[in-house]
């Protein structure tokens, strides 16, 4: 298994990598555009897109920025509002697993930048429906929080006749360097069906066996290309055109608006996706079982790109938390409505098993040659090996009346 001379992806990674000569991944590549690219001409450039989105009658809004409470959405939204001066409706998908924080951050979002938002909550009973289907057929939890981020922003974009929606990083380019950034790729149905959502538009759920309707997955529809193409509709991404780096981005928002963080199970980054009990926790146990890696491996590999982390700090963080069992497991089982062993039997059949084998005593081990392959000390380290890794910001210390050890699925995010 191939292993990336700089970072730690390998040759498995989900989102297809490719490797050059020096064994650098394509990832990685992608990445030096940031040092080399005149990020002047390109905010330049989107001064330009954003300037011709403007509603000159200021009789409708002038964008549609999708927002959560716990990724770069006060970035966004602060950039585009604040910055170029731009009057955005925001919209949020209800992923059912909120946390306290989550609550409280988007609420202190829609105050803090006094913007519209318009939120969307699908029946919980829908919701776990298609969850157990989805569970079942390709070993995911999330596919219902990932269709609904991506498609409800369109769905609005349609409905009120808004062209541009703004979203922030591309992850095939900051992750893997699918494409480059002078591309300036933008928002597909194509590139959210076969990458986003594993290859499953909601239409491909519908069945009898999992009792599914259309009328269960019509919030998941992508709009037609028809009615797309009468409004206009596209997609941009900030980081082609803003020097993207979500470190420094989230202690910025922290610093001006009290951004709130929160500690992870399974990774060291307290800034991403706390609004959500499962994204770090089991949904990323799930990735690990199925593909060999965890969401500590990701923030790992951004930091050694961005050079505020050494090859060695990465590995040790690496060590620290692949291996770590999900700890709010019994969250989602008491929502999901089965046991522990039901869960681990449905998982098992999405058990990658390149990666894993059983023992003697019929467990579920990481192989170890494939252990060492993939934790082994790599060729290149492109910082500086004395460099001290600065721990992330964890300012979670207020409490709210949305404060519980569960999901929250509605709530005011009061302090």
């Amino acid at each position: 298994m191939q292993v990336c001379s700089r970072c730690f992806y390998t040759q498995n990674h989900p989102l297809n990598i490719t490797f050059n000569n020096d064994g650098i991944c394509s990832g990685c590549i992608i990445h030096e555009e940031k040092d080399s690219l005149d990020w002047n001409e390109r905010s330049e450039k989107l001064e330009t897109i954003l300037n011709d989105y403007k509603n000159k009658t200021q009789n409708n809004y002038d964008c549609i920025i999708p927002v959560s409470g716990g990724k770069d959405s006060y970035f966004i939204v602060d950039t585009i509002k604040n910055r170029y001066g731009l009057n955005p409706l925001l919209v949020t998908y209800n992923k059912h697993y909120n946390t306290d924080v989550g609550i409280r951050n988007l609420a202190n979002l829609r105050i803090k930048f006094d913007c519209d938002i318009m939120t969307l909550t699908v029946s919980p009973e829908t919701v776990k429906k298609i969850t157990r289907a989805t569970f079942r057929r390709f070993g995911s939890i999330y596919w219902h929080c990932i269709a609904g981020q991506t498609v409800y922003p369109v769905q609005i974009a349609v409905k009120f006749k808004i062209p541009l929606i703004i979203w922030g990083a591309h992850q095939g380019i900051d992750q893997v360097g699918m494409f480059s950034h002078l591309n300036e790729v933008e928002m597909t149905r194509k590139y959210r069906k076969n990458h986003d959502l594993m290859g499953y538009e909601a239409e491909d759920l519908i069945s009898d066996f999992d009792y599914i309707s259309k009328n269960d997955i019509k919030a998941y529809i992508y709009p037609d290309n028809k009615e797309i193409e009468e409004i206009g509709v596209r997609g941009i991404y900030l980081n082609n055109y803003i020097r993207w780096d979500s470190r420094k981005q989230h202690e910025e928002m922290i610093e001006k608006f009290d951004y709130e963080t929160s500690l992870q199970t399974r990774t060291f980054d307290t800034y991403n996706d706390v609004d959500c009990w499962n994204y770090s926790d089991v949904h990323d146990f799930i990735k690990y079982v199925k593909h060999g890696y965890g969401k500590v491996t990701d923030h790992v590999n951004r930091e050694i790109r961005l050079r505020s982390m050494t090859r060695d700090q990465g590995l040790s963080l690496i060590n620290e938390f692949t291996r770590l069992q999900p700890k709010n497991l019994h969250l989602f089982l008491d929502w999901f409505g089965i046991t522990e062993n039901s869960f681990y039997y449905i998982l098992n059949q999405h058990r990658n098993k390149y990666f894993w084998s059983r023992n003697k005593n019929w467990e579920w081990v990481f192989k170890n040659k494939l252990l060492n392959e993939f934790f082994e000390i790599p060729k290149q380290d492109i910082n500086n090996n004395s460099k001290k890794f600065k721990v992330f910001i964890n300012n979670n210390s207020y409490k709210s009346a949305d404060s519980s050890d569960k999901y929250v699925l509605f709530g005011k995010g009061v302090q």
